[in-house]
């Protein structure tokens, strides 16, 4: 498959969604992201769905899929070609453009109590086989192609999909906010995927059955409940040890009083979850 062939086949969105990277503010048709290539707090990469496009106000510059590729691995362009490669391109073929629009088909068949083999070997593996009951098993289709996945739902009603094999979301993208009714102290404990949601619910570090879990499902989602975690009298971090969850801790610990960083228990890991299977 040539370059332009990737250009106009491979939707920008999945392929942005491959390197975990979502929208901060999005409409139909076009959305803003934090740069590629810098930390910033207010989104300066305009990307355009049906043009397959984006814009960095705050350079100039302009990329299509290729160059995304190129500026988040460093690479050339033969390199950048190379990792298109590893992608299903019937999955990456799922947007397509109608008019104005750009429309991800997809149609979920059932969502059932976890039973295939393959996703309980995965939980397994992942050390949170007891916590099924906090995920589905989801069957969808895409492409008219029959997928399956472990499904955790978020507060749009869209299911963050994952297995040995995939990782995407189903709709729209958004956090997760479990509400406890018995939160008198207004406490929370804040994750960034729900794989660590699953293993702190495993081992309970803090001993703390009353608190409200919020799982953002993406740190770009972080804007989403910047005003409402200020009605919490205490904040606990279990934030990934890579760049974008350091990020996310330092927002916190200047933004609200009262913040406790739990990462240090899994200083040495990327996150809980590999800790915790490290251990076990």
């Amino acid at each position: 498959m040539n370059c332009q062939d990737i250009k106009t086949r491979v939707g920008i969105r999945v392929l942005l969604e491959s390197f975990n990277i979502f929208p901060v503010k999005e409409n139909q048709r076009t959305a803003f992201y934090f740069a590629l290539d810098r930390k910033e707090k207010v989104p300066s990469l305009a990307v355009d769905f049906m043009k397959n496009t984006a814009f960095d106000f705050g350079t100039g510059k302009s990329y299509d899929v290729i160059s995304i590729v190129q500026i988040i691995n460093r690479c050339s362009v033969s390199e950048a070609l190379k990792y298109f490669s590893r992608f299903d391109f019937s999955l990456l073929n799922s947007e397509e453009k109608i008019g104005s629009i750009v429309q991800k088909h997809y149609e979920i068949i059932k969502t059932i109590d976890i039973k295939h083999s393959a996703l309980i070997q995965y939980l397994q593996l992942r050390k949170v086989y007891e916590q099924q009951d906090l995920v589905t098993e989801i069957h969808y289709k895409m492409n008219n192609k029959k997928f399956f996945g472990i499904g955790f739902k978020n507060n749009s009603g869209g299911f963050e999909i994952r297995s040995k094999y995939s990782k995407l979301c189903l709709g729209k993208k958004d956090v997760t906010l479990v509400k406890n009714d018995l939160n008198s102290g207004k406490e929370i404990i804040l994750f960034e995927g729900f794989f660590d949601y699953l293993t702190y619910r495993a081992i309970n570090i803090l001993n703390d059955e009353t608190a409200d879990y919020l799982i953002l499902n993406s740190t770009a989602m972080f804007f989403k409940v910047e005003n409402e975690l200020f009605g919490y009298n205490k904040i606990f971090l279990f934030l990934d040890n890579d760049d974008n969850g350091k990020t996310i801790k330092q927002m916190v610990q200047k933004k609200y009083k009262n913040v406790e960083d739990c990462s240090i228990l899994y200083s040495d890991y990327k996150d809980m979850n590999e800790w915790y299977c490290k251990q076990h």
